[in-house]
């Protein structure tokens, strides 16, 4: 009831965080990892850190008759010289399955960053709090999904109820890796998704490896899968590839087989999908790396462009031409159909059934490689659709490899 103090202090149970492979206790709070310890330390990448830490898909789960619920947060947010400021994040409370409320991230810890110099500077700030108010009074399932885009500690948890864990609910567990359209770039906040709202329509509990920036083809990666509990997976490959011009195609191909060995080496009997690129115009025939639109800067916006030789792209007989997206489609679903031959749990889908052409003329990607709050919808409920449904590689009839006879 709207008044109410949650004067109930828990202390905070790492088992009641979903959606992460662990949990450091810092000086302040818990700190949620999406990557364990032993993948951290095989990295030097500052980017790939950040989004490990930016707990996209982590959620605070419990059971209570709660009214109030009030949960303190250190997040850390970066702020680049030069560059216009990120929104503030976004905790989203879900009620036995419903977004209820959500209330944006404040105060906090913030990194400044002078990319003419190349010199950083940490600003420590105040832990800010989530409050949420006239929850139903009825026995519910209480989940608060953390920002999907800042690096958030857990410090502080009260409410004006008794809470207890949630019992198994029996539901197929769900890993998804990506980059930050996986990771949730521009959605309008963290249960909002792609794969959160795939995950919702399908009925299965999420875990989001979208790695902003980082969707590399990483063996660490693929050891974090393969070492996870799953009864499904997909593996979006190819945007991170292009947009930092990391491999050609000569490293591609072995790259993409390595990354399903490994994941095959924990998973050999669970349905495993293999998603190809969205559209995104500027990267389709033309190679990265790419770069901010010093011009769309300057008018306080960010936007992207390609900035590679499209003459240099991949071809056949060119091994070591630059990646495009569209080079990476055609190899994917080659790569795909030879290993299926031996593999019947493994599928592929074209990232263009999710978001194509058509899409982009209705629906533009605002800074040429995100899609809006719209569409993040949109591709997850076309994910749910064609991944988990009736004929789906990840419906519930195709999670486990069929008998040999």
């Amino acid at each position: 009831m709207p008044g109410s103090v949650a004067h109930i202090t828990h202390v905070v149970d790492p088992s009641l965080l979903r959606g992460c492979a662990e949990v450091e206790r810092t000086e302040r709070g818990l700190l949620p990892h999406r990557l364990p310890r032993s993948a951290r330390d095989q990295c030097f990448d500052a980017q790939l850190h950040a989004a490990e830490s930016q707990p996209s898909g982590v959620r605070l789960v419990f059971r209570s008759t709660a009214t109030v619920v009030e949960l303190d947060l250190l997040r850390t947010t970066v702020s680049i010289t030069g560059m216009p400021a990120r929104p503030d994040g976004r905790v989203d409370l879900v009620v036995d399955g419903q977004l209820t409320d959500q209330k944006t991230t404040s105060a906090g810890d913030v990194v400044r960053v002078n990319p003419a110099s190349g010199e950083s500077t940490v600003e420590r700030g105040a832990v800010g709090t989530a409050r949420f108010s006239g929850l139903p009074a009825r026995d519910k399932t209480i989940e608060i999904w953390l920002p999907n885009s800042e690096r958030t500690e857990v410090v502080g948890f009260r409410t004006d109820h008794p809470i207890q864990p949630p019992p198994p609910d029996g539901r197929r567990v769900w890993i998804h890796h990506g980059s930050s359209i996986s990771q949730g770039s521009n959605a309008a906040g963290p249960s909002t998704t792609w794969p959160a709202v795939a995950a919702a329509l399908a009925g299965v509990e999420p875990v989001n490896l979208g790695l902003a920036g980082s969707a590399m083809l990483d063996q660490f990666t693929a050891r974090t899968i393969r070492d996870a509990k799953a009864d499904a997976i997909s593996v979006k490959i190819g945007i991170n590839l292009v947009n930092t011009d990391l491999l050609r195609h000569r490293a591609f191909v072995p790259a993409v087989h390595g990354f399903l060995d490994t994941i095959r080496d924990g998973h050999p009997d669970v349905a495993l999908l293999v998603v190809g690129p969205l559209y995104c115009p500027i990267h389709e025939t033309t190679p990265g790396p790419a770069a901010f639109d010093v011009s769309a800067l300057e008018a306080g916006e960010i936007k992207f462009l390609a900035t590679g030789d499209p003459d240099v792209a991949a071809r056949p007989g060119n091994p070591l031409g630059k990646l495009t997206l569209t080079h990476i489609r055609d190899q994917l679903e080659t790569i795909v159909a030879q290993r299926s031959q031996t593999d019947p749990l493994l599928h592929y889908l074209d990232g263009l059934s999710l978001y194509g052409p058509a899409d982009a003329a209705e629906h533009p990607l605002p800074d040429n490689l995100h899609p809006d709050a719209t569409t993040h919808r949109m591709i997850g409920e076309r994910f749910a659709h064609l991944a988990f449904g009736p004929t789906g590689a990840l419906s519930p009839e195709k999670t486990v490899r069929p008998a040999q006879h």
